[in-house]
């Protein structure tokens, strides 16, 4: 038998055994449903959180026009309407119907709460109090026309010039720059202990004995870390592309260029980083003969990977551009978490990508070669914990 067909026998085997188990079917089956729960939320609820629903009653009403302005331009979006009864208006709030109840005379506002007033929107509120009495003031002021002094007002201000032009799909990028960070930390982590798990499986019931008896210990390694990262390439596409097109049909996203295109990144980012993990993974899990041993071992590696996580969530979110960033971008251990996330924020040159991918490959090719000669002097040695030093020696 040649090699290539020895390690295509055990990564099909792997493949089989993997995806019609129902284990795999109903973990991809709830990924979906959980992805698909988060897309409708960010539709319907979500969305509907952000607004903030303001009654108007009285001569407060001549607000309605005034106040959308004035909110959206703190970033508040305000849905103005118009409540007959104060009375009433009162109950709504209490309800839950209306976040605030505006009512009096424009110079003297009174606002209704349930709990608290939105900072963004009280200085809102406060800024048209405060034009009506200035308008009260200078109309009390002979020569003057309050109208045009306050036009004259209100177009006085700064002159902003800015270095970049602003990215108005700044926060779409952001948000699928962090689902596919969680989603590449989520799937590293998962098949990664599961080729570990798969190790100490064979070595424990002794079915690796018989299968070093026809082929050789790396064909197998290779065989099961091509067939379980297979699996996870099949089950991370398929999550990725449903959140892509559900997202694009409910229009949560109007990037889906964008948003394909990382997906596509982090496929590519997902095989590197695989690749590079779970040699890594399968070399600790030869080193035991007990599944209760196995998350002992593999502490230090799920410890990287968690620290890479938690990094890939800060820098992407304050300084997806800046030094720390690029540099912990480029470097193997955090290459597969960040730099599809800098990828998808359109944060990160095609020099520092080609340079991250050749690194992570080199790497590859160096714990390839180290984890295959742990794992071969380790598996077949059963009992206690085997030290690393003694596994080297073969």
């Amino acid at each position: 038998m040649t090699a290539r067909r020895a390690v295509w026998l055990i990564a099909r085997r792997e493949l089989h055994a993997r995806l019609r188990t129902r284990s795999f079917l109903i973990g991809t089956a709830v990924s979906v449903a959980v992805l698909i729960g988060f897309v409708l939320l960010q539709s319907t609820v979500f969305g509907a959180a952000n607004v903030t629903r303001v009654g108007l009653s009285g001569q407060a009403t001549v607000l309605s026009g005034s106040l959308g302005e004035e909110a959206r331009t703190r970033g508040v979006d305000v849905r103005a309407s118009t409540v007959r009864d104060p009375v009433a208006g009162e109950a709504m709030v209490a309800d839950g119907d209306l976040d605030a109840l505006v009512t009096g005379p424009p110079a003297a506002l009174r606002v209704v709460v349930g709990d608290t007033l939105d900072e963004n929107l009280r200085r809102a509120l406060n800024a048209l109090v405060q034009q009506e009495v200035l308008r009260a003031q200078l109309a009390a002021v002979e020569e003057l026309d309050p109208d045009q002094v306050l036009a004259t007002v209100a177009d006085a201000g700064v002159d902003v010039r800015s270095l970049h032009a602003p990215d108005a799909q700044r926060d779409q990028r952001l948000a699928v720059a962090l689902v596919i960070v969680a989603l590449l930390y989520l799937s590293l982590l998962l098949y990664g202990t599961m080729v570990a798990q798969g190790v100490v499986e064979e070595k424990s019931s002794r079915v690796v004995e018989i299968l070093l008896a026809t082929v050789r210990p790396w064909q197998l390694l290779l065989g099961k870390v091509i067939g379980l990262g297979l699996v996870g390439l099949a089950q991370l596409a398929v999550i990725g592309a449903v959140g892509v097109v559900l997202a694009t049909a409910t229009e949560v996203l109007t990037i889906p260029g964008a948003a394909l295109g990382t997906l596509v990144w982090g496929l590519f980012w997902y095989l590197l980083g695989y690749l590079f993990y779970a040699s890594v993974f399968a070399a600790a899990g030869s080193l035991v003969s007990r599944q209760e041993e196995t998350q002992a071992v593999l502490l230090p590696v799920t410890s990287v990977l968690v620290l890479a996580f938690v990094l890939g969530l800060g820098l992407l979110t304050r300084s997806p551009n800046g030094t720390a960033t690029a540099v912990l971008s480029v470097l193997p251990p955090f290459a597969p978490i960040l730099m599809p996330g800098r990828i998808a924020l359109a944060e990160a040159p095609a020099g520092q990508i080609a340079l991250a991918a050749a690194l992570t490959l080199a790497a590859v090719a160096l714990l390839a070669r180290l984890g295959g000669r742990i794992y071969a002097g380790a598996i077949l040695r059963t009992g206690p914990r085997i030290p690393l030093r003694e596994a080297l020696r073969g």
